[in-house]
Parts: structure tokens; sequence; C-alpha cells
């Protein structure tokens, strides 16, 4: 995930703003891979987005993506099998 979360920051600035992401799934394949697992189509990543910036900053650094996205792919997993 932290390989993911460097491909994806194109200024180098340790961080992903919103247009990074969006940027990221469709040019970096893995994230683009990730998504499809979890069901997040272009229309979600706004709310993504969000999720993921949990303190409100604007940018997601990258233990926020990492926890969040291993929080997530964990909870789906367990949610469909319900």
């Amino acid at each position: 995930l932290k390989k993911i979360f460097h491909k994806i920051d194109e200024d180098g600035s340790g961080a992903l703003s919103f247009d990074e992401l969006e940027s990221g799934a469709k040019k970096v394949g893995e994230l683009g891979q990730w998504l499809r697992v979890m069901d997040i189509d272009h229309g979600d990543l706004k709310q993504l987005f969000e999720i993921v910036d949990g303190d409100g900053s604007g940018e997601v650094d990258p233990e926020e993506f990492v926890e969040a996205m291993f929080r997530m792919t964990n909870t789906e997993a367990k949610t469909a099998t319900k």
C-alpha cells in the first residue's frame, strides 16, 4: 500500500490531494485493482477521500491512506460473507 501511495503522490509532497487520488485511480493499476475489489467507482472517489482524510486537512498522509485502505478491505471481506 505504501508503494501505491508513493506512485500516486505526483508532486512528491508526502501527502495526497484529491486530484492525485483521482489521477492515480486512472493511471496506477494497483490502485485501480484495490478500488475494484472494494467496489469503488469514479463517482465514489470523493467520498472515499473524505473518509480516508481522517483529520480533515484536505490531504491524505501515508499513514491515513494505508490504515484506511487496509481497514476497508478487511471490513468489506467480512461484510461480504454475511
